[in-house]
Parts: C-alpha cells; structure tokens; sequence
C-alpha cells in the first residue's frame, strides 16, 4: 500500500507561532513528507498575504483572524469560524486525502472535519493536546461555556479511528471517557533534535530561566518570590524571564513586590540563537506552569544539560518529564519556600546533574521519538484502512 496522502488541521503554524503544539505538528508533516507522503497542513493564515511561510509540504491557509484575546484565553467565536472553515475545505477537498491528523484544541475542530467527510473513506485521527475536567474547562471559558465545551469534550474523544495524545497523563484521562481506546502516545523529547555540547559549567553568577508565554497558567508571578526564598541560600543567583504576553506586568510588580526586581531581567521575546545561549548557560530551567500538554521545554533545557524545576499539579503533564535528582526537582507547590527550595537543588546539583540530565536526555530522546510515533499512527491508518 502506497504512503498515505495526509492532511494536518490545526490553526497555528511553526515558525509563525511558536508554541509546542505548533512544532509538534510541523514536524509530524515534515517526518510524514520523508516517508514519502504528500501532506498538507491546514490552518489559520495568520502572515501576510505576499509572505506565506516556506515548507516542504503544502499549507491552505482557510480564515484569518485572531483566537485568543488580551489574556490569551481562546475565544468561542474563533473556534467556530476556524471550524467552519475546515469543514469548508474539507468539503471541497473529500477525495483529496486518506489520512487526516485533526487537532483536537479547539474541540470544535474534530466535529467539522468528521462532518466533512462522512461517507468518505479517509480515516480521521485526532490529536488531543490536553483533555481538562469539567472544573477545568469552567474556570477557563466561565460556567456556560465551559460546560458547553467539557461536553463537546466528552463527546469528541469518541469521534475518529485512531486517537493520539501528547502524555500518559493524557492517555489515562482519554480512557476515562473512552475506555477502549488505545491511544498512540506521541514522542516528542526528540522534537529538539541532538544533545547540544553540555560539558561547560552553568554562567556566573548562576541564573534559573523561564521560558514561555505569560499568561496566566504558567504562574510566572510566583518565581520572584520563589527567586528571593532561593536567595538566603545562594544570594547570588538572577533570574532571566524570556518571552512576554499579557502577565509581563504582574511578574515585573511581582519582582518589585520581592525585593528582586534588580536581579530579575525580563528578555522579552528573543532569537532561537540567544535562547540556545540562555538554555545552555543557565544554572536551572523553572517552569511553574499550572498546565501543560507536554513541557517540551523541559526536553530543550534537558539537551543542554540543563535541570529543569516543574511544579506537581493535576493539569501539568511536564512533571511526567523530570525524575527528582536525575534531570531536576518536582515541586509540590508554587509557595515560595517549597518552589525556591527545589531551584536551590537543582542548581546545587552543579556538574553531576548536568551530566545526569544529559544521559536523561540522550536515552529519553530516542525511547520518545515523534519519529516512532509516526510509523506506529501510519501502521494504524493502514490497519484501520484494510478493514
């Protein structure tokens, strides 16, 4: 049987967007592409129009506009026009392919494209970067949207033959709604390619990195106070904040509010160059983040050597990525002792954590290869295909 031809919808593209699921998805298309499939990556025409971005596969831009607002909270509104567009297209595309990848965020994605192809024997997988309980979704989208969306949710992981998702934490909360199931559980720490050189020491003074969007779940406003609790132990470490979003300005009164804003400096959003450069000189990477799908950033820090300090919750699947000792801390909160307690060990870890969270790495990196993930989701299309 010949490769697939696949489609992938999603409405952000890499390196237009630079979040994880973005580069997930590209990088799913580009490993699809050497396999030999024709691929095209549908999605939200978020550039100008005389600047599309180049890639090895073909991208149908379907809607422009934008799907979050000031806080970063995606609007209903866009989720709806992007699903209506995908159903349009799709629509006119139903002998097109024979595989589609949908991105299950938002939810509405799944039933547009279902709906477009009824009838049709393209096989449709859906991807679901996180799956949230009822009090979650309430606490997003307020009490009438998000139970409108837990139920859409709760019907959506039904739709489709094949299921993938980003963690075992996922995994366990997709067999809840759906027992049968057997979900691919995507590899990604090779998402970052090869160990960069991880011999040389942390900067001095040492500094802990954040890196990601400031929003609210990732809880940037706790590391200052965590910051000046690390302090009494090791006064000399900084902290570098890269990236922005609407909470920039309640982390920097945050710092103000510590004591440390001398000793806090906010980045802002920089070159890959500069960031390889902060994630290779840092002394530990802190991710205090009340949610993530998967936590690739740790997987980036972990290439350079880098310790990485999670926070244990029930919606953060990144803790699943760090052993205590081996390649960082989990801590159990983001109170300042107990979060500033765990950066002061990883960074007292000093040359031997470094050397374990690179070993961490270079094993993790080929046990959950996106690359393995892919054969197994084309192994399971033609499974599903010959039926």
């Amino acid at each position: 049987m010949a490769e697939p031809r696949v489609a992938i919808a999603y409405d952000c593209l890499y390196p237009v967007h630079t979040g994880g699921g973005e580069r997930v998805y590209r990088r799913m298309a580009e490993l699809l592409v050497d396999r030999g499939s024709k691929v095209t990556y549908v999605t939200r025409a978020d550039w100008a129009t005389d600047a599309a971005p180049r890639a090895r596969f073909d991208i149908a831009g379907v809607w422009r506009g934008e799907i979050a607002d000031e806080t970063g909270t995606r609007t209903a509104w866009s989720a709806v026009a992007f699903a209506g567009a995908l159903f349009r297209h799709f629509v006119r595309h139903r002998g097109a392919y024979d595989l589609v990848i949908v991105a299950a965020l938002p939810v509405l994605n799944v039933f547009a494209v279902r709906l477009a192809l009824l009838g049709s024997r393209t096989v449709v997988a859906t991807d679901w970067l996180e799956i949230w309980p009822w009090r979650k979704w309430r606490g997003y989208s307020g009490a009438l949207v998000g139970t409108i969306a837990f139920v859409l949710q709760s019907l959506g992981v039904h739709v489709g033959r094949i299921q993938t998702v980003n963690s075992g934490f996922t995994r366990a909360r997709l067999l809840r709604h759906r027992r049968r199931a057997d979900p691919v559980v995507l590899g990604l720490v090779d998402l970052v390619g090869t160990a960069a050189d991880a011999s040389g020491p942390a900067s001095s003074p040492p500094y802990a990195l954040f890196v990601g969007r400031h929003i609210p779940d990732k809880r940037l406003d706790a590391l200052p106070a965590a910051l000046a609790a690390a302090r009494t132990t090791i006064p000399d470490l900084e902290v570098v904040v890269a990236g922005s979003g609407p909470e920039t300005e309640a982390a920097r009164r945050a710092a103000d509010a510590a004591g440390v804003a001398e000793v806090v400096r906010f980045a802002g959003r920089v070159p890959d160059a500069e960031l390889e450069r902060l994630l290779a000189a840092a002394a530990v990477l802190v991710n205090p983040s009340a949610r993530e799908g998967f936590g690739l950033v740790v997987a980036e820090a972990a290439a350079h050597g880098t310790p990485s300090v999670v926070v244990a919750g029930d919606d953060n699947a990144a803790a699943e990525l760090v052993v205590d000792g081996e390649n960082g801390f989990v801590a159990a909160s983001v109170a300042p002792a107990v979060l500033g307690e765990a950066i002061v060990r990883a960074v007292a870890g000093g040359a031997e954590l470094r050397r374990s969270t690179s070993s961490w790495f270079e094993r993790e990196r080929t046990v959950r290869s996106l690359d393995r993930s892919v054969v197994e989701i084309v192994d399971r299309w033609r499974a599903v295909s010959a039926r």
